[in-house]
């Protein structure tokens, strides 16, 4: 180790302890004036929400004024969350890659109007016209006209280059730049664009540009470095009536659109940039027009006044780059969760009034984030506190009682005793889809399987006629229905899987179309 590198690593340790001995004083001090009843509240929101854990920072005026941890790391174990659990923070780390890629736009490497093929020859989307013209803006704000595509990544075995290079496949869904379509694929895309310009990777680069100034040393972006920690939390969901542990989803092939796990003194320091306008502890880690730019109203989304948590009492609702934005009693919002398999985050700040809050939680699909951040802007700007948590549930049940009564339809819709037009053993083969690829279809010991990837390759039950209901092994993925269609001899042609793709059978020896 050279004298040079050994005194920028004791300097980052030195910065490190200052950082944790500041919060330990905000942790064990009392909570006094605006905060002096969150303590209780959290505690009681967290009981009704059946949340086993949640970690929650606040920075006002750039001082972390409370970071605590609650419940458990994992239901059933007595290890218990604090303020220094990581936690997965999903989608919240969109805005890391928009920050990485205004380090480049300040040094001059690109400009958020580049198009992308600039800086990526090799992209190429489905319409000659949007991969001409698509620039990185257009990518950071969800604007291409490309739905989802989800299957590319979502528990599949393709690297970064290959899912990007699958989406030419893509049919747009919407013309280019007329609707707000969240894609996570497109802010991969957006992040390859570091090892591009830089030669590192988005990982390298987002630790050394982004982690390591602002003393963000828990943070990391892949759960393979959770193997030498300790103090992670697990995920859950709800199952059924029960809240059960899940295991933990490996992302990295989707790493730029929402892979970091990070705890809520860390998050306090992102917070506390981001509010600075790009300066921390006398630094500028971006400059201030970056920061304004990512927090300036980008694409509008249309606003939807059902909504129950994410955008309450807004009239208007935007997004950034990495943000999402909307008004909130006069001021200005700009927040963004996460979620990811058994674990949903949220980080947000109301700038005009120098707050920030993130919120981690180890289950599936909670709005508690977004309860407790109103919370703490309705104690900061003097407003009653209306017990938001309690609102959001209600909503989330009834939702829960919809999808059950349309379950129940579905099932009494089933046509008992219809058998299927062929012996089953017809039905197996191999199907393809142009983009998602490669799909089989065999039969094993007198059933079908279905096999796409690992998370998507489960046992086809027949339900009526020539539709199987298929269980996926992630306990919280709904189980499909899919079905088979015929040609005109009779033979099965293409399998529908709904969410999924229309895969259509290839003959023995053709080579699937993603595979060319």
């Amino acid at each position: 180790m050279t004298f040079r590198s050994r005194t920028i690593r004791l300097a980052a340790l030195f910065l490190a302890a200052l950082i944790c001995a500041r919060l330990v004083v905000a942790q064990d001090a009392p909570l006094q004036g605006p905060l002096q009843a969150l303590d209780e509240y959290v505690n009681k929101a967290r009981a009704e929400w059946g949340t086993p854990g949640l970690a929650i920072a606040i920075v006002k005026d750039d001082k972390v004024v409370f970071a605590k941890g609650y419940g458990v790391r994992k239901l059933g174990e007595s290890a218990t969350v604090n303020e220094r659990t990581l936690f997965a923070i999903g989608s919240a780390g969109k805005a890391f890659t928009a920050a990485a890629l205004a380090v480049l736009v300040d040094e001059g490497k690109i400009k958020w109007d580049d198009p992308v093929t600039k800086h990526l020859k090799e992209f190429e989307l489905y319409d000659p016209y949007i991969t001409r013209e698509i620039t990185i803006r257009d990518l950071l704000s969800h604007r291409t006209g490309l739905d989802r595509g989800e299957l590319l990544w979502y528990g599949s075995t393709l690297d970064r280059d290959e899912i990007i290079r699958r989406i030419r496949r893509q049919k747009p869904t919407y013309s280019f730049r007329s609707t707000f379509t969240y894609n996570n694929i497109m802010l991969l895309a957006a992040g390859q664009i570091i090892p591009a310009v830089t030669g590192k990777s988005w990982d390298d680069f987002v630790k050394e540009r982004i982690f390591t100034p602002l003393g963000m040393t828990a943070s990391n972006t892949s759960i393979t470095a959770f193997k030498a920690l300790d103090n992670v939390a697990t995920p859950h969901a709800r199952l059924g009536d029960n809240v059960q542990a899940i295991p933990w989803r490996n992302v990295d092939n989707i790493a730029p659109a929402g892979s970091i796990n990070s705890n809520a003194l860390d998050l306090a320091q992102w917070l506390r940039m981001q509010l600075g306008e790009g300066a921390y502890e006398n630094k500028k880690i971006v400059s201030s027009g970056a920061v304004k730019e990512m927090h300036k109203p980008q694409m509008i989304i249309p606003y939807n006044p059902q909504s129950p948590g994410t955008t309450l009492d807004a009239h208007f609702t935007s997004y950034g780059f990495g943000w999402f934005l909307h008004d909130y009693h006069g001021r200005k919002v700009v927040q963004h969760g996460g979620g990811i398999d058994g674990m949903t985050a949220l980080v947000a700040m109301m700038p005009e009034e120098k707050i920030g809050v993130a919120v981690l939680s180890n289950i599936q699909g909670s709005q508690l984030p977004w309860a407790l951040m109103y919370r703490v802007f309705d104690a900061y700007l003097g407003l009653p506190q209306h017990d938001r948590g309690a609102t959001f549930l209600a909503a989330l049940k009834s939702a829960q009682e919809r999808a059950k009564a349309a379950a129940k339809k579905v099932e009494d819709e089933r046509v008992k005793g219809a058998k299927p037009s062929l012996p089953l053993e017809q039905y197996a083969g191999t199907y393809q889809d142009e983009m998602y690829g490669e799909a089989t279809v065999t039969h094993e010991e007198g059933k079908l399987v279905f096999r796409y990837s690992p998370a998507f390759t489960g046992e086809l039950e027949h339900w009526h006629y020539d539709t199987f209901r298929v269980k996926w092994p992630n306990p919280t993925v709904t189980e499909s229905l899919v079905t088979f269609t015929l040609n005109a001899q009779g033979k099965a042609q293409e399998i529908k899987v709904p969410g999924m793709a229309d895969f259509k059978r290839v003959p023995a020896g053709t080579a699937t179309a993603a595979a060319r």
